[in-house]
C-alpha cells in the first residue's frame, strides 16, 4: 500500500555538519537547497522543488538559452551545462536566457 507523505516540494534533511541558507547539497542523484541555515545534527529542510538563482561558470561559452538542462558541479559549486559523465548531478532546466559573464542562471528544479 502505497501513503501520500507531502507534496514533495521539500524533503528532511540532518547535515553532519552546518549548512548555510542558500547551499547547495547533493544526496545521491538528488540536489536540495538550504532555504534557511541547518545546524549540525539538527533537523531542517532542502528545497528540491521551484526556481532558484545557481551560480555559475562566467567563462566563454557558458551563456545559454531558457530551456537549457543545468547540472550541478560540486567540485566547483557552480551549474553547468556539462553531465561530466553523470558525476555532475541534474539540477534542471534554465527558465531564463544568461550570458557567458553572468554569475547566476535561474534554474527551475526538476528531478
Amino acid at each position: 500500500m502505497t501513503t501520500f507523505v507531502h507534496e514533495g516540494n521539500t524533503i528532511d534533511y540532518t547535515p553532519g555538519s552546518a549548512v548555510a541558507a542558500g547551499d547547495v547539497v547533493v544526496q545521491g542523484e538528488l540536489v536540495g537547497v538550504a532555504p534557511r541555515a541547518i545546524a549540525a545534527n539538527e533537523l531542517g529542510s532542502l528545497a528540491v522543488s521551484g526556481v532558484f538563482d545557481f551560480p555559475k561558470d562566467t567563462s566563454t561559452g557558458s551563456g545559454s538559452t531558457a530551456g537549457t538542462v543545468y547540472y550541478w558541479d560540486k567540485a566547483a559549486e557552480v551549474a553547468t551545462t556539462d553531465s561530466d559523465s553523470g558525476n555532475n548531478k541534474l539540477i534542471g532546466k534554465s527558465v531564463a536566457d544568461c550570458d557567458d559573464a553572468d554569475e547566476t542562471v535561474r534554474v527551475r528544479m526538476d528531478q
